[in-house]
Parts: structure tokens; sequence; C-alpha cells
């Protein structure tokens, strides 16, 4: 079991993958954790990233997948070409997309403490990708409660996993 929560920075990715992770019994990594120094300097500043300094990012994601299954990652994977640099390293990622409209976005960034600013927020709305159906994962409202979303996931991810054996 690999999981990727994924969505825009506020979208409640380190919530949703810690307690997700907690009931299926899995690790869980902040994707933020993962970060070279020089990504969060520049998103501290107020400068988005370009794809060349999400790469080595994305490898530690897939790679971190891989080393320590079953494991639950935090990732915004807002492209589908940065899901697919994850699928390369770990083939059997799945994705959690957590859909969350843009003014419940900046409102949940603006009251935390974190170094992605509310002003990088338009920047990652405009890389959203949704997850397409012929990627693995779901796509779930990411505004109801807690308990319910991880439960939501967890009962899907049940299902699949099942099917599978």
């Amino acid at each position: 079991m690999r999981i990727v929560v994924m969505g825009p920075s506020g979208s409640g990715k380190s919530l949703v993958g810690a307690a997700l992770a907690a009931r299926l019994g899995a690790r869980f990594t902040d994707g933020d954790d993962l970060h070279p120094k020089a990504n969060i300097a520049k998103m501290r500043a107020g400068v988005p990233l370009e794809d060349a300094d999400r790469e080595p990012w994305l490898d530690a994601v897939a790679h971190t997948l891989v080393r320590t299954a079953p494991s639950v990652v935090a990732c915004s994977a807002l492209r589908r070409s940065y899901r697919d640099r994850i699928r390369q390293t770990c083939v059997d990622a799945w994705f959690v997309e957590l859909v969350v409209p843009a003014t419940d976005l900046h409102e949940r960034m603006s009251r935390r403490d974190h170094f992605m600013p509310p002003a990088l927020l338009a920047s990652q709305l405009e890389l959203l990708e949704p997850l397409a159906t012929d990627e693995a994962g779901m796509r779930i409202d990411g505004t109801g409660a807690l308990e319910g979303l991880v439960a939501r996931v967890a009962a899907v991810r049940s299902v699949r996993t099942n099917q599978s054996l």
C-alpha cells in the first residue's frame, strides 16, 4: 500500500494523510519534510517553484513510498507529469486528491504558520490538473469532517485492495 494524498496548499494533505496512515497502520511522511532547503527558501520568499525545482522533491517522494511501504505521503502532485514521475519509481502509487474550493484554501492558508504563503496559491491552482479517470486513485471533497474523509478513503482503498487479490 503506497498512497499519495494530493492537492494544492491548504487542502489538508498533511492532516488527512496522517489520519489515514494511522487508520491503515501505515507510515506517514509529510512531503514538506522532503523538500530541499532551497525550495523552502524560494517559497518562503514568495517565489513559485519551477518544474526543475520539483524534480528532486518528487523523486524523494517516490523513493519514500518505495522504502517505507505501507506508506502514506502528503505531496501536492499538482500536474499529471508530477504524478507520472512518482509512478516511474513507485508504479503502484495510489493518489487521493483532496478537492477544496479556492476560497477555502485561501482561508485555511491565512490561518496557519507555514513556509508557503497564501500569495502562492494562485500559481498552484494554475498548475493543478485534476486526477484523471485513468489514474489509480480517487478524488474526494476535502471540506468534510476528517473522520468521514478518512473512512471513505479507507473503505475505497480496502475494496480495491481486496479486488486485486
